[in-house]
């Protein structure tokens, strides 16, 4: 792996690990985080410090991958997908005061081996989802997703599950 830091007016690359054959379009915000050889990464896309991309994945425009999340290998995250990783997010602390990094717990989420995460999903924090498993656009991922597991909706449940 190498270290990249790109700064430009179409990137914003910062401190990144990167494998072979990575592919990462303009007009992006990757900062500390690491990324598996032949990965894609979309414009538009920001990936926050700490953040595990595996190997040949795509991740499509728009999308926000926050610190604390795993993607594995041969991972597809769809056009605009949010991830969360604050279960009780707050601006400023009882006092008034601007909450810090100390403030606030840290929840992980992993995605395993070649899921499927369509167009416009939001993933909860602390989430686990399944190998070979597909989350459908738009759905909000508030509990853990199976592996080989179809969930659709708001909240997500599963509608079916498929041969590996």
């Amino acid at each position: 792996m190498q270290i990249l830091n790109i700064e430009n007016e179409r990137q914003s690359i910062s401190n990144v690990k990167v494998g072979e054959n990575v592919k990462i379009f303009k007009f992006v915000n990757l900062y500390g985080c690491e990324i598996g050889d032949g990965s894609k990464i979309g414009s538009f896309v920001e990936i926050q410090k700490g953040a595990i991309i595996g190997k040949n994945c795509k991740i499509s425009s728009h999308t926000f991958i926050c610190e604390g999340v795993k993607i594995g290998d041969g991972v597809f995250v769809g056009h605009n997908v949010s991830f969360i990783n604050d279960m009780l997010p707050r601006a400023v602390n009882a006092d008034g005061s601007l909450q810090t990094e100390a403030d606030w717990k840290l929840v992980e989420t992993i995605v395993e081996d070649r899921a499927s995460i369509g167009t416009g999903a939001t993933i909860l924090g602390g989430i686990k989802i399944g190998k070979n498993a597909v989350v459908g656009a738009g759905a909000v991922v508030t509990k853990d997703v199976p592996d080989n597991a179809i969930v659709v909706g708001n909240p997500a449940k599963v509608i079916k599950f498929i041969e590996a």
